[in-house]
């Protein structure tokens, strides 16, 4: 074999190697994007055949930094100092290929009961007859053991066979080497489904975000 051959095969190797050490190419353009509508009902959703992945979460798990984060932008999804403002069903738009569903937070103590049943009976109703829904973004707080109302969600959405990527937010408020162990209270408090993807996920420094997109991907 002759040496330019040879540089061939090297060369050719060591592309393969890179390229195997990334990530594809994300296909999906956040920056081109828009609020389709703010829905209350069925009646109310996008008549279209985008797919739809839902986001749920606590109140205060940081769902709102979780989108701005996954979009870049700052103050495209509403944050407040007082959780619960959400209070429809978002439809963000992401490049014609996604609709990234914000649906109302749960567990916030202020809401009154009435409005908690109206925002529970609008999330049900969502998550068990859209017909465009992939797989629900179920976000909780990597620092604390899972609440009961996060306990629910995950087994309501595992007994309707809906694929759940499991988000754990605030991960820049723990030490990387303490990662791993409130990992494993998270996965046993929730008896988390190994099928399911599980994204270690920081607003701050934006850890995680190529993974959940990845994960997000594969579901359009």
């Amino acid at each position: 074999m002759s040496a330019h051959g040879f540089l061939v095969i090297i060369i050719d190797f060591a592309l393969a190697v890179d390229t195997q050490g990334k990530r594809e190419i994300m296909k999906i353009n956040p920056n081109n994007l828009q609020l389709t509508i703010s829905a209350a009902s069925a009646k109310q959703y996008p008549e279209t055949d985008i797919p739809e992945i839902a986001l749920a979460g606590r109140s205060n798990v940081g769902k709102s930094s979780f989108i701005n984060t996954l979009l870049n932008r700052k103050n495209f999804a509403r944050t407040s100092s007082s959780p619960g403002k959400t209070q429809l069903l978002n439809f963000y738009n992401v490049d014609d290929t996604v609709h990234l569903v914000d649906v109302p937070g749960y567990g916030y103590a202020r809401v009154s009961k009435k409005e908690r049943e109206k925002f529970g009976k609008m999330i049900e109703e969502y998550l068990t007859t859209a017909p465009n829904l992939k797989a629900v973004v179920a976000l909780v707080d990597l620092r604390h053991e899972p609440s009961e109302d996060d306990k629910l969600m995950y087994t309501f959405l595992k007994f309707y066979d809906i694929p759940v990527i499991l988000v754990a937010t605030k991960a820049d408020k723990i030490p990387r080497g303490k990662w791993n162990k409130h990992v494993s209270v998270i996965k046993k408090a929730l008896q988390f489904d190994s099928t399911d993807d599980f994204v270690i996920f920081s607003s701050f420094d934006k850890t995680g975000i190529d993974e959940a997109w990845k994960a997000i991907e594969q579901y359009v």
